[in-house]
């Protein structure tokens, strides 16, 4: 009889297979933290330019409302209404509501009384309008980021209405709407809004909703973003309506 020259292998010897295992299951590993951390970087940018996009969505359907309130009754709103005593009563936020799609909560509202009086509890303490507040900001669900800077010359004014015809600067050079951090919002019915030194201050002493600047809705219905090294000449210049002012490039 022939013996087999072929050595068969003890049973308990090992192969290669475990080692080969190893190596790729730590390939694999290190691809998925390279990925991560390739990955992580872009999601963090993705949300920021998400908001600000949203942001300037929101103040594009806040003109549009401000230019309907316009075509209906030929001037912009006064920035606040007033009682008998030349007391404030009402935002014009509260105003355009019916061109923002809420003609339903509009109706809702007793004009001739303080917004926050008990007349009107169910509204300013229960309702919030999404487009009137920048999804990056915090804060009370009622409050509202976009703010009109008040002055006696401003395109919304206290007890007073402007119209387009007024606006003797251009309606590309004169702003109506800014935005503002969560520390200086207000609900969205108060009758409060910025004034210029609040406006001047942003950037500095006030902090910004977004890097490099702040969006600002101006009297043609354009957003602009604003970069934050504007010169406070410039931007007393955007506030009023016919100031002469030479504005170029800002």
């Amino acid at each position: 009889m022939i013996a087999n020259s072929r050595q068969e292998a003890p049973a308990n010897t090992p192969t290669h297979r475990h080692g080969f295992s190893v190596i790729k299951i730590c390939l694999a590993i290190a691809i998925v933290a390279i990925s991560v951390a390739l990955f992580l970087p872009a999601t963090r940018n993705v949300r920021p330019a998400a908001y600000r996009s949203q942001c300037k969505n929101n103040l594009k359907q806040i003109g549009l409302a401000l230019h309907n309130y316009h075509d209906e009754y030929q001037a912009f709103p006064p920035a606040y209404t007033v009682d008998a005593d030349g007391k404030p009563l009402h935002s014009w936020r509260t105003l355009i509501l019916p061109y923002m799609e809420q003609k339903a909560l509009y109706d809702k509202i007793d004009l001739t009384k303080p917004w926050d009086d008990p007349a009107n509890a169910e509204v300013f303490k229960l309702n919030n309008i999404e487009a009137y507040r920048c999804p990056s900001e915090l804060g009370p669900a009622t409050h509202t980021t976009y703010l009109a800077v008040v002055t006696s010359n401003s395109c919304l004014r206290p007890g007073g209405s402007a119209r387009l015809s007024d606006i003797k600067d251009g309606t590309s050079n004169t702003l109506m709407v800014i935005e503002v951090d969560s520390e200086h919002a207000v609900h969205w019915m108060a009758p409060n809004d910025a004034d210029e030194s609040l406006f001047l201050a942003i950037g500095s002493t006030s902090k910004l909703v977004h890097a490099g600047g702040m969006h600002a809705l101006h009297a043609d219905g354009a957003v602009r973003f604003l970069n934050v090294g504007l010169s406070a000449e410039i931007r007393r210049a955007l506030i009023s309506i016919d100031g002469n002012e030479t504005l170029t490039d800002y």
